[in-house]
């Protein structure tokens, strides 16, 4: 039996691949009083000339410093906290989450017939201890028609999601290509992720 955690996330597939690590967590979430000083859209502000993978691994660290801080100001029982944050690339454009149909369109149709990255950044705080991994994959989707992406945005499912797409759902029909970690592009890499919490004792081989 795994030890406990907090998650500092929002996402739903990340709550269900920490379940499927068998790791029992509770999330840490800015919805209580005292946490209306908290600007996510602001820590996923892209820095002028910031690569990718420094980007998510910077905004990865700071959704942390918040979490830690909303930890000790509701005064919770000590436990690691766990953050991720995922962002998609295509040639060192950042792609983040669409702000509306037809930003989430104008993405798939850059992103159609080429490949990309997928970077996803963890942390982990426990105590005194910080943690951090990077996961880097690359998928290659296939030319996609304007119905097509018309069709899946109208899903509904590109929204809130970075670059506009889940890779369990619908579009996984014109993924041509994948190289990397199916849990990473996903949202949370388990064989990173549960390398840092055997690392501070959550997980036991």
């Amino acid at each position: 039996m795994s030890g406990f955690i907090y998650l500092a996330s929002q996402s739903p597939r990340r709550r269900q691949l920490l379940a499927q690590l068998g790791v029992r967590h509770e999330l840490l979430l800015p919805n209580a009083p005292g946490d209306e000083g908290e600007d996510a859209e602001g820590l996923e502000a892209v820095l002028r000339g910031e690569s990718p993978g420094a980007y998510v691994q910077r905004v990865t660290a700071l959704k942390l410093d918040a979490a830690v801080a909303r930890h000790a100001r509701r005064g919770l029982a000590p436990a690691p906290i766990l953050c991720a944050d995922t962002t998609v690339a295509l040639d060192d454009r950042i792609y983040g989450k669409p702000e509306d149909a037809p930003d989430a369109a104008r993405m798939l149709a850059e992103l159609s017939g080429h490949e990309h990255q997928v970077l996803t950044a963890v942390a982990l705080q426990a105590g005194e201890r910080r943690l951090a991994a990077l996961s880097v994959s690359r998928v290659r989707f296939a030319a996609m028609t304007a119905a097509q992406i018309a069709a899946y945005v109208a899903s509904g499912e590109p929204l809130g999601k970075a670059g506009a797409y889940a890779i369990q759902g619908p579009v996984a029909q014109y993924v041509e290509n994948l190289n990397g970690s199916y849990t990473g592009i996903m949202g949370l890499p388990l064989f990173e992720t549960a390398r840092l919490l055997r690392a501070v004792g959550v997980l036991r081989d």
